[in-house]
């Protein structure tokens, strides 16, 4: 049976690392051979320092992955009577379209 390859994950202190070490290379093809080295692409550093740049150091801690938490209480509440108002619409709408139709079959029949 083949295995599953796991997901990568890197702390904020190893992204930080690789960050303050790429800022240190000033060779060319030094980026290149830490990448190489660390096994990294060069879209890691961008998000990264994306990342960095937005939020901080906050910004390169791993994010939660998975399905968001369901809604609390209260939003949950509020969307059950949301859905209820629109299901009342769309039964008065069809209770008048049903009405609309019997009178046109009386109308049509010959008496």
């Amino acid at each position: 049976m083949l295995s599953r390859p796991t997901r990568r994950r890197f702390s904020a202190e190893y992204k930080s690392k690789m960050l303050r070490e790429a800022e240190a290379c000033t060779e060319p093809g030094a980026v290149g051979a830490l990448l190489r080295r660390e096994g990294l692409y060069s879209s890691h550093l961008a998000n990264w320092r994306r990342q960095e740049a937005a939020r901080g150091r906050a910004g390169l801690e791993p994010k939660q992955r998975g399905p968001k938490p369901s809604l609390k209480p209260s939003q949950r509440e509020l969307k059950l009577e949301r859905e209820e108002r629109d299901l009342e619409k769309r039964l008065a709408k069809a209770e008048a379209i049903i009405a609309f139709q019997e009178k046109c079959t009386r109308c049509w029949r010959s008496p």
